[in-house]
């Protein structure tokens, strides 16, 4: 079972799997694998900033790079559940981008750019839709609007037990308290 919970405005922390992972944390979390959303130019254990390929503890990253490099979107596979974190602020993907990413059962969408967001949601069609405020800690209301997803009590956990149904898509807002 995976554990979803927020970590700061864009960034999440995911258990259950071999090891936890913080996906866009605004300092690493020790003991944790983190990814991060901008490339750093020293090799840190524990932390993944590049595109490219990574197996770590059993769990497979792909670092998908936009911006030329600046910025860096991630897949994370744990125990065959591939979830999808693109990168706040929210750019435009491309199709090979998206062509990277395969298959996504769960998809952490940024609550902004309300235009990228529709794209990006119709486009990879993921069967658990989670969204998560902006970087800036605000989630538009728009996009919202735009998923489904108004009149949605936020939550400050969500745990992924299982298989997904076979129809339809569940969307979730992750806020912290």
């Amino acid at each position: 079972m995976l554990t979803f919970t927020p970590l700061n405005s864009s960034g999440i922390r995911i258990a259950g799997g071999p090891k936890p992972v913080a996906v866009f944390p605004s300092k690493p979390v020790d003991s944790d694998v983190n990814l991060l959303v901008t490339p750093e130019e020293e090799f840190t254990e524990g932390v993944v900033s590049w595109p490219g390929e990574y197996d770590i503890a059993g769990m497979m990253i792909r670092g998908i790079g936009h911006l030329d490099g600046q910025e860096v979107s991630y897949l994370l596979d744990v125990d065959g559940v591939r979830s999808a974190f693109p990168a706040s602020p929210l750019q435009e993907w491309k199709d090979e981008d998206i062509e990277r990413l395969g298959d996504v059962h769960i998809l952490v969408l940024p609550a902004e750019n309300p235009k990228a967001s529709q794209k990006l949601l119709e486009d990879v069609d993921p069967r658990m839709l989670i969204l998560v405020a902006g970087k800036d800690g605000k989630f538009d209301p728009e996009v919202i609007k735009a998923c489904g997803a108004q009149g949605k009590e936020h939550v400050s956990e969500i745990k992924q037990k299982g298989a997904f149904g076979a129809e339809g898509r569940e969307v979730v807002i992750l806020a912290g308290k």
